[in-house]
């Protein structure tokens, strides 16, 4: 009987528990946000349609989990450069079958639009990326287990191989934003693929470098950046950035106003579906100034701690498993998400420019809440298999 009661426990502790709780209680917060963000919205979109289109994703989400959890090491380890070589040629049919409708609005070419369905390529793409270049920074380590600095540039050439076609493709797509969660997905495994500091530290250095450069060349000379491809929409949200203040009427009215609706809820928040300042996007883009006008600095304080909490659970898994493939997978997602948390929270409050990054599974929008629980599915999947061999290996249930 004690053992049948030890063999249930040990299935039930195949599934973390942990990371369905803290994405659960994301969830229930994105709802709760989308409701009163098209309750006080002013466009046609109604209440009931926002919220029974992301229950519906929800539900996809959820299903997906279950699918790619059940692919052991070995089988994701054969599915990445398919799934990377699908993910691609979606990119690239993106290109020519994008929605007019969205690229109007975003000045992004990166949505199918299928009826009132749309669907955004790139999303998919970044948990592609991540097996690919878990697999990529495996292989290479198992060949040359050795690390020398010849080697480790011959790494680090290995996976801008693999970021370059995905660069490119977004480049072309104007979606810059979206290219920034690539790279820092291939920073955090760089920093744990066991690359030489001696790399690592200069190259870091030199990219700071040219990120105040541009900021430089921002403000004193922009002949110089729109000669190399830049755009003037760029430069008004680096603008609005900088002094948010300055065209409240205009190209930083999105920023100031989230900026003031989150400001309004001071301490406590408003209270629940009060929401007296208006805000563009705030269903999706700016769902972090919802939170914090209703909720106000404690209900933000809250939600962050949720993050940090998957995060922390995230991490626990990859120590747990202690597989180097599981780990650089672990690595691209929790900088996945971490980029996207910090990104959408620091731009609603004016820490850092705006770039459309939504909030991982809070904002409204299907394609970034599938990439998200594709993400999740892959840490679920970790735990999962790992537990499952723990269990067929122990003697004492056999």
């Amino acid at each position: 009987m004690n053992t049948k009661l030890r063999r249930n426990d040990a299935e039930d502790s195949r599934i973390d528990w942990g990371v369905i709780l803290s994405v659960l209680l994301l969830a229930v917060i994105g709802i709760v946000s989308i409701y009163v963000a098209a309750n006080h919205d002013t466009s046609t979109t109604s209440i009931a349609r926002a919220m029974i289109s992301q229950a519906i994703f929800y539900a996809l989400g959820i299903g997906l989990v279950i699918f790619v959890m059940q692919f052991d090491a070995e089988q994701l380890w054969k599915v990445a450069p398919i799934a990377y070589g699908l993910a691609i040629f979606l990119l690239i049919m993106v290109l020519f079958l994008y929605s007019r409708s969205y690229a109007l609005m975003t000045g992004a070419k990166s949505w199918f639009a299928i009826g009132p369905l749309t669907f955004q390529p790139s999303e998919v793409m970044k948990p592609a990326y991540i097996l690919m270049l878990g697999r990529v920074v495996t292989q290479h380590n198992t060949e040359y287990p050795n690390h020398t600095i010849q080697g480790d540039w011959q790494l680090i050439g290995k996976m801008v191989a693999w970021t370059l076609p995905v660069a490119v493709l977004l480049e072309l797509q104007n979606d810059f934003g979206t290219m920034l969660v690539f790279f820092a997905i291939f920073g955090g495994v760089v920093l744990l693929s066991g690359i030489s500091w001696k790399i690592i530290i200069p190259t870091f250095a030199l990219v700071a470098l040219f990120g105040g450069l541009l900021i430089f060349l921002v403000v004193y000379d922009r002949s110089a950046l729109l000669s190399i491809g830049f755009k003037d929409y760029q430069f008004k949200r680096i603008d609005s950035w900088l002094d948010p203040s300055a065209n409240t009427s205009s190209s930083a009215y999105q920023l100031w106003q989230s900026m003031k609706a989150i400001g309004s809820g001071q301490l406590l928040g408003k209270g629940f579906n009060v929401s007296k300042v208006y805000v563009p996007v705030r269903e999706s883009d700016m769902i972090f100034s919802v939170i914090g006008e209703n909720f106000g600095f404690v209900g933000s304080c809250v939600l962050i701690f949720i993050y940090l909490l998957l995060i922390f659970q995230m991490i626990q898994v990859t120590f747990d498993t202690k597989n180097e493939f599981y780990a650089y997978i672990s690595t691209g997602v929790i900088m996945m998400i971490i980029f996207h948390v910090f990104e959408n929270i620091g731009m609603s409050i004016g820490l850092l420019p705006l770039t459309g990054i939504p909030l991982p599974f809070v904002s409204q929008g299907g394609s970034a809440l599938i990439g998200n629980m594709l993400g999740v599915g892959l840490i679920m999947s970790m735990r999962y298999h790992y537990k499952s061999y723990m269990f067929s290996n122990n003697e004492e249930f056999n």
